[in-house]
């Protein structure tokens, strides 16, 4: 499960070999190891902050289909943790929130303002890597991914689990981990998910 980091639990970038690496065309095959026949969770192959729940309603496969012609036609649109022999520890999606059209349409995430910002949206962590702080090594890549883009700031809307009866549903990440990370809150809608923002340029 996304989110799976704990406090303390923060491998550096590099640990047992592992590096963080945009998806492209070299690495959509470790990509596809990572999310496994499920592609990711119920077939949803990363599309749901693109599509909504509309990709539950079109064949696996096609959503299998649209995010490797982003991979492959650039530019990338996530970053795995790979380790020394390949295989892929953990994903990210990061880009512009542009890109990302059901984040305007869900109340929790609705723009705060009109500023071109980047979004990390969604995590997916091999099982038996989980709980081992890939998700913040992840999130660290992805501010200085959107750095080296020029994007004027990223934000996410994690789970604040801090809240009782917050969602178990963590893909979009844990708050505490964006927190540390160096975000801090710009808005918040719903209980368990507020709209985190780091600055990027000053």
């Amino acid at each position: 499960m996304a989110g799976s980091s704990r406090p303390g639990d923060r491998p550096a970038a590099g640990s047992d070999g592992v590096t963080v690496v945009p998806v492209t065309a070299a690495t959509w095959p470790a990509l596809v190891d990572l999310f496994g026949p499920a592609g990711a969770s119920n077939g949803c192959w990363c599309q749901y902050w693109l599509l909504g729940p509309g990709y539950h309603r079109r064949p696996r496969v096609q959503n299998r289909d649209d995010l490797q012609r982003s991979v492959l036609s650039g530019p990338p649109p996530g970053l795995l943790a790979v380790d020394g022999a390949g295989t892929a520890l953990a994903w990210c999606r990061v880009g512009p929130r542009s890109e990302l059209g059901w984040l305007d349409r869900r109340p929790a995430s609705a723009p705060v303002d009109d500023r071109p910002v980047w979004s990390v949206s969604c995590f997916y962590v091999r099982r038996d890597a989980r709980r081992q702080g890939w998700t913040s090594v992840l999130v660290d890549a992805a501010v200085e991914h959107a750095r080296r883009h020029d994007a004027p700031a990223v934000e996410a809307c994690p789970v604040d689990t801090a809240i009782p009866g917050a969602t178990r549903n963590l893909f979009p990440g844990v708050a505490s981990v964006f927190l540390r990370a160096g975000f801090t809150e710009v808005a918040r809608r719903v209980p368990d998910r507020p709209v985190l923002r780091r600055e990027l340029q000053r």
